[in-house]
């Protein structure tokens, strides 16, 4: 089977489409984008679903992701560039992935240092890109850029969970 781009977002207006997927100017006028893609998504998730439990996390990054897949693929399309530094509607819409579950852990730390861990945990494994998360921007289109955005969060889940049992074992 082979992945192929939805159709949908080439319906949509260019302009409307590097809107949404740079986030406006968080990836166009600001230094190091991904970076505040990252914390803008966290924010939002620290706003909407910081108590939300993961079926209904795990839906909402579902159905965001595939959003982002249409919507930075067809960016990457009109700009002219693979994976642009510019577009980080990826980072934004993968950080709940990073505190999935963490709501239903006992015993962990407060939220505020959760989330800064996670923040962190997640900007390096974005920029490092080690366990093969680069080879999934190989990927077509969009698929390669929000993909290594999703490995990237769950490494970054899977470390903050050990690290929370850790927490609560020491």
């Amino acid at each position: 089977m082979r992945l192929r781009p939805p159709r949908w977002p080439s319906l949509l207006p260019a302009r409307l489409v590097t809107a949404c997927a740079t986030l406006g100017p968080l990836g166009r006028r600001l230094p190091a984008p991904g970076t505040w893609g990252s914390l803008a998504g966290l924010a939002c998730f620290a706003i909407f679903l910081p108590r939300a439990g993961p079926g209904l996390v795990l839906a909402v990054s579902a159905l965001s992701c595939y959003l982002a897949v249409g919507i930075c693929g067809e960016a990457e399309r009109r700009l002219g560039k693979s994976d642009p530094g510019e577009v980080v509607l990826d980072e934004f819409v993968v950080m709940p992935l990073c505190l999935l579950g963490w709501s239903a852990l006992a015993g962990s730390p407060p939220f505020w240092i959760a989330a800064v861990a996670a923040f962190a945990l997640f900007r390096f494994y974005d920029v490092l890109k080690p366990l093969g998360i680069a080879r999934l921007q190989a990927l077509p289109g969009g698929w390669g850029v929000v993909a290594d955005d999703v490995a990237a969060a769950l490494a970054a889940c899977a470390t903050l969970h050990i690290g929370a049992w850790i927490w609560s074992v020491v």
